[in-house]
Protein backbone atom coordinates (compact mmCIF):
# COMPACT_ATOMS: atom_id res chain seq x y z
CA UNK A 1 0.00 0.00 0.00
CA UNK A 2 1.78 3.19 -0.93
CA UNK A 3 1.24 6.22 1.61
CA UNK A 4 1.55 9.39 0.16
CA UNK A 5 1.83 12.85 2.34
CA UNK A 6 1.68 16.29 0.98
CA UNK A 7 3.44 19.25 3.00
CA UNK A 8 4.09 23.21 2.03
CA UNK A 9 0.08 23.92 1.74
CA UNK A 10 -0.57 27.51 3.59
CA UNK A 11 -1.87 31.16 3.66
CA UNK A 12 -0.14 33.62 1.18
CA UNK A 13 -0.85 36.67 -0.71
CA UNK A 14 -1.55 36.92 -4.02
CA UNK A 15 1.43 37.10 -6.14
CA UNK A 16 3.58 35.08 -4.16
CA UNK A 17 4.98 31.84 -4.68
CA UNK A 18 4.54 28.47 -2.71
CA UNK A 19 6.44 24.97 -3.07
CA UNK A 20 3.77 21.43 -2.56
CA UNK A 21 5.91 18.35 -1.40
CA UNK A 22 4.68 14.98 -1.51
CA UNK A 23 6.58 12.10 -0.19
CA UNK A 24 5.63 8.04 -1.31
CA UNK A 25 6.32 5.72 1.26
CA UNK A 26 7.29 3.55 -2.50
CA UNK A 27 7.21 3.79 -5.62
CA UNK A 28 6.12 0.19 -6.81
CA UNK A 29 6.73 -1.31 -10.51
CA UNK A 30 2.73 -1.06 -11.24
CA UNK A 31 3.47 3.14 -10.55
CA UNK A 32 4.83 5.25 -13.20
CA UNK A 33 3.27 8.31 -12.67
CA UNK A 34 2.77 11.02 -9.41
CA UNK A 35 0.62 13.73 -10.00
CA UNK A 36 -0.75 16.58 -8.42
CA UNK A 37 -5.01 17.82 -8.41
CA UNK A 38 -6.21 20.22 -6.75
CA UNK A 39 -10.47 21.08 -5.46
CA UNK A 40 -11.71 24.32 -4.37
CA UNK A 41 -15.23 24.24 -2.36
CA UNK A 42 -17.69 23.74 -4.77
CA UNK A 43 -15.77 23.04 -7.24
CA UNK A 44 -14.86 19.27 -9.19
CA UNK A 45 -11.72 18.27 -8.73
CA UNK A 46 -9.11 18.69 -11.39
CA UNK A 47 -5.80 17.90 -12.36
CA UNK A 48 -2.78 20.36 -11.91
CA UNK A 49 0.43 18.21 -13.33
CA UNK A 50 1.44 15.06 -13.79
CA UNK A 51 5.69 13.50 -14.14
CA UNK A 52 6.44 10.07 -15.08
CA UNK A 53 9.56 8.06 -14.01
CA UNK A 54 11.69 9.28 -16.78
CA UNK A 55 10.83 13.06 -15.77
CA UNK A 56 8.17 13.70 -18.13
CA UNK A 57 6.16 16.36 -17.50
CA UNK A 58 2.38 16.95 -18.50
CA UNK A 59 0.69 20.08 -17.26
CA UNK A 60 -3.03 19.40 -17.64
CA UNK A 61 -4.55 22.61 -17.71
CA UNK A 62 -3.24 25.54 -19.71
CA UNK A 63 -4.21 27.89 -17.24
CA UNK A 64 -1.50 26.45 -14.65
CA UNK A 65 1.23 25.88 -17.70
CA UNK A 66 3.48 28.87 -17.42
CA UNK A 67 2.99 29.42 -13.18
CA UNK A 68 3.41 25.93 -11.94
CA UNK A 69 5.97 23.76 -12.55
CA UNK A 70 6.08 19.97 -11.18
CA UNK A 71 8.88 18.25 -10.56
CA UNK A 72 11.00 15.00 -8.54
CA UNK A 73 13.54 14.05 -6.40
CA UNK A 74 13.33 10.31 -7.33
CA UNK A 75 15.66 8.95 -4.78
CA UNK A 76 13.90 10.52 -2.59
CA UNK A 77 10.75 9.39 -3.98
CA UNK A 78 9.41 13.16 -4.02
CA UNK A 79 7.41 15.00 -5.98
CA UNK A 80 7.72 19.01 -5.66
CA UNK A 81 4.74 21.33 -7.24
CA UNK A 82 6.34 24.85 -7.66
CA UNK A 83 3.62 27.75 -7.61
CA UNK A 84 4.59 30.75 -8.73
CA UNK A 85 2.53 33.98 -8.96
CA UNK A 86 -0.41 32.69 -7.31
CA UNK A 87 -4.39 34.08 -7.76
CA UNK A 88 -7.16 33.77 -5.14
CA UNK A 89 -8.74 31.47 -7.81
CA UNK A 90 -5.08 29.35 -7.22
CA UNK A 91 -7.18 28.39 -3.27
CA UNK A 92 -7.96 24.78 -2.88
CA UNK A 93 -7.34 22.06 -1.32
CA UNK A 94 -3.98 20.01 -3.10
CA UNK A 95 -3.91 16.61 -3.75
CA UNK A 96 -1.10 14.23 -4.68
CA UNK A 97 -1.94 11.28 -6.73
CA UNK A 98 0.08 8.06 -7.72
CA UNK A 99 -1.08 5.84 -11.10
CA UNK A 100 -0.37 3.59 -13.56
CA UNK A 101 -0.28 6.55 -16.50
CA UNK A 102 -0.17 10.19 -15.86
CA UNK A 103 -3.85 11.68 -16.94
CA UNK A 104 -6.05 14.36 -15.86
CA UNK A 105 -8.91 11.65 -14.85
CA UNK A 106 -8.90 11.21 -11.12
CA UNK A 107 -10.10 7.49 -11.04
CA UNK A 108 -6.63 6.52 -13.04
CA UNK A 109 -4.90 7.01 -9.76
CA UNK A 110 -4.76 4.30 -7.16
CA UNK A 111 -3.27 6.18 -4.61
CA UNK A 112 -4.20 9.32 -2.72
CA UNK A 113 -2.61 11.50 -0.02
CA UNK A 114 -5.13 13.63 2.14
CA UNK A 115 -3.78 16.97 1.13
CA UNK A 116 -2.38 20.28 1.69
CA UNK A 117 -4.32 23.26 1.73
CA UNK A 118 -3.32 26.18 0.06
CA UNK A 119 -5.03 29.68 0.39
CA UNK A 120 -4.57 33.10 -2.11
CA UNK A 121 -5.79 36.03 -0.40
CA UNK A 122 -5.94 39.35 -3.01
Amino acid sequence: QVQLVESGGGSVQAGESLILSCVASEYPSNINCMAWFRQAPGKEREGVAGINRGGKSTYFTDSMKGRFAISQDSAQNTVYLRMDSLKPDDTAMYYCAAGYFCSRSGPNYSYWGPGTQVTVSS
